[in-house]
């Protein structure tokens, strides 16, 4: 779209809450001043990254969608690899109300801005916090602590790729309610990965809440998958338990069975390239029949 058409537009929809640009070549000086003038009704942004996707962060952290409640920043899938400074304490000032901030395949670089204060009261009302990537991603604990800090009510959180968050950076984390946790590596396993033990700490903190976790390619021992998955099944949450992605990890037999037994509404488990199984169950398992199948030959 161009800059045209996006002054055509704010003229002819004052109301429009919602802008969805992904996977289109857009203007972005024609969509910053866009939300520089009808910016107050912007609930809901998609936009695929560019180059000058930085502008229109500049615009937002200066509050010209203060309403905006989802933020979602993408890149094509041939893209390659894609940064994208941000000054996350600038964003959370000019959007207190963020609910929703997903970067897809797009790795945020930390960015300063003069006369930012360093230390926010950050996303108050963020439930949900995506920044996936199939490759590498540099984010650090603190990284992401300057993120969630002050996010008590984050549902889901996913972090695939994210080789350099520790279990003791998200164990610290205010985030009690956590539904959803996707965190499994799915890029070269040489990279160093910078966690390799801690999982039955936060298989403890969220037994009661954890619906659906993503652990593939995770270097955690057998004895800390075990105590982890002890937590889940003895959990509060259990019942409710739906989806479980364990490919490539060092999961056992005994501790499989111990959680799937527990896990009535388990509907999805992906075990394949788990070395610590017999053959022929390594496998992806869809629907509760399946997954019966396989407890049977567990037991």
């Amino acid at each position: 779209m161009t800059e045209t058409a996006f002054q055509n537009l704010g003229a002819q929809c004052r109301s429009l809450e919602n802008i969805n640009l992904q996977h289109s070549e857009f203007n972005v000086d024609g969509l910053v001043s866009f939300i520089e003038a009808y910016g107050n009704q912007i609930k809901k942004i998609y936009f695929t990254h560019s180059t000058k996707s930085d502008k229109l962060l500049s615009a937002l952290s200066k509050g010209c969608c203060p309403e905006l409640m989802l933020l979602e920043i993408n890149t094509k899938l041939d893209g390659g690899y894609c940064q994208l400074p941000i000054c996350i304490q600038a964003l959370q000032i000019g959007c207190p109300k963020l609910q929703t901030f997903r970067l897809m395949n797009v790795t945020p670089v930390p960015k300063t801005i003069r006369n930012t204060p360093s230390s926010t009261s950050g996303f108050p009302m963020l439930e949900e916090l995506c920044i996936a990537t199939s490759s590498h991603s540099f984010m650090t604990d603190g990284d992401l602590n300057n993120v969630l800090h002050g996010s008590p009510h984050l549902r889901v959180l996913d972090l695939r790729g994210g080789s350099r968050i520790t279990a003791t950076g998200l164990y610290a984390l205010p985030c009690e309610r956590l539904e959803c946790l996707y965190w499994g590596l799915y890029f070269n396993s040489n990279t160093m990965v910078a966690s390799k033990k801690g999982i039955h700490m936060l298989a403890h903190k969220w037994s009661s809440t954890l619906r659906e976790l993503d652990l593939a390619n995770q270097p955690f021992s057998e004895e800390d998958m075990e105590i982890a998955m002890g937590h889940l099944a003895h959990g509060a949450g259990v019942d409710l338990f739906r989806s479980l992605n364990l490919s490539g990890t060092k999961i056992t037999s005994s501790a499989l069975r111990l959680l799937i037994s527990q896990s009535p509404a388990l509907k999805y488990l992906n075990l394949s390239s788990c070395r610590y199984l017999p053959r022929g169950l390594k496998r992806v398992y869809h629907g509760r029949e399946d997954i019966q199948l396989l407890l049977d030959k567990l037991d």
